[in-house]
């Protein structure tokens, strides 16, 4: 693995120059990698192995939405595409890419077909972190590990499909055959990772976990918000509102951060807006750093987990879900946002 300095702290990391999918090939030449469930990650990773030669067979409940979906995608049902325990019998390598919920709904059926020398994969380190609460106990004889790609399994697969790769991190809980190091490695390469680095489960589910509820998706709406309600109440439109609040962040600034960082996106607005950026961004943190502190303790000791499996595993759930979900899609702020967006010039039907 390469060393590499992430701002004075050196990291181990992985990159395609020293693992090359050549490699990923080579080692993954003998297995059969078997992903379980086709719902928010296993179209892109399954997808991008396929198309990078790795031996992938997905299992999915027949005569369902997933199903359909895999063979629309190119699965075939009886050589790429079978029932779920007939892939997990046929897999050398079980990804494990069901929703946490349904990870444990489904792993005494996982668990039997765990023969020695196999090697059970996840992308979140959620049902062996929190063991106690989830059962999901894997036997000692098979290699146990993850590759979490640093976005949605849209992402993964619209980052390949454009010749770049989505950041991973990696994680090994149990080597029983002395080659996890090479599988899961060969993994993050075979999916589609840009590159990857080093963590373990704990780190990784705590890390994400904290990153969802916080700035990824639950602090950013919060913050969207906030400001949207702000300047609607002093009589803005709702077109200015959205387009000083979203548009102007997510279209202009935030691919200016990705692509040299804050500080280069800085340098690259007027010194008014900089001088403002200057004044407030401590005055946020000091608002904010309190709320992190909070949701990171609840994630550590468990409660957060536990509110996941009780919610997420009542049989109502998708009802109540798409009722929360609503909440936000019929808001003021996102029905504007969605007239913004039609009239992108990307989106106009120009003759």
């Amino acid at each position: 693995m390469a060393q590499l300095n992430f701002g004075g702290t050196v990291e181990n990391v992985v990159t395609r120059e020293e693992f090359p999918l050549s490699k990923a090939q080579e080692v993954l030449k003998n297995e059969t990698v078997a992903v379980i469930g086709y719902g928010v990650q296993g179209p892109g990773q399954a997808l991008n192995q396929k198309d990078n030669g790795i031996n992938v067979i997905v299992g999915q409940r027949k005569n369902s939405k997933s199903w359909d979906k895999a063979v629309a995608d190119g699965f075939v049902p009886g050589e790429t595409l079978f029932e779920i325990e007939e892939a997990l019998e046929r897999g050398t390598i079980i990804c494990y890419l069901l929703s946490d919920a349904a990870q444990i709904a489904l792993w005494p059926t996982v668990k039997k077909h765990l023969t020695p020398g196999k090697a059970l994969y996840f992308s979140h380190g959620f049902g062996i972190t929190f063991n106690e609460q989830t059962g999901i106990i894997p036997p000692a004889d098979v290699d146990v590990f993850l590759v979490a790609p640093k976005g949605s399994g849209t992402s993964l697969r619209r980052m390949f499909l454009q010749g770049r790769g989505l950041n991973s991190s990696f994680a090994i809980f149990q080597d029983a055959t002395g080659k996890a190091q090479e599988r899961v490695i060969a993994l993050g390469i075979a999916v589609g990772s840009g590159y990857l680095f080093e963590t373990n489960f704990k780190k990784e589910v705590y890390s994400d976990l904290t990153g969802e509820r916080g700035t990824l998706m639950g602090a950013i709406q919060g913050i969207f918000a906030a400001q949207y309600e702000v300047l609607r109440s002093k009589g803005h439109s709702p077109s200015e509102a959205f387009n000083e609040t979203v548009e102007e962040l997510t279209q202009s600034l935030m691919p200016l951060v990705a692509e040299n960082g804050m500080d280069w996106m800085y340098a690259n607005c007027s010194t008014t807006a900089q001088r403002g950026a200057l004044d407030w961004w401590k005055k946020f943190k000091t608002a904010t750093q309190p709320v992190f502190e909070e949701l990171y303790n609840s994630v550590a000791t468990g409660q957060e987990s536990q509110r996941s499996i009780d919610l997420n595993s009542q049989d109502d759930y998708r009802v109540k879900l798409e009722a929360e979900l609503a909440e936000l899609r019929d808001s003021e702020m996102w029905q504007a946002g969605k007239t913004v967006r039609s009239l992108r010039p990307e989106n106009q039907n120009v003759d």
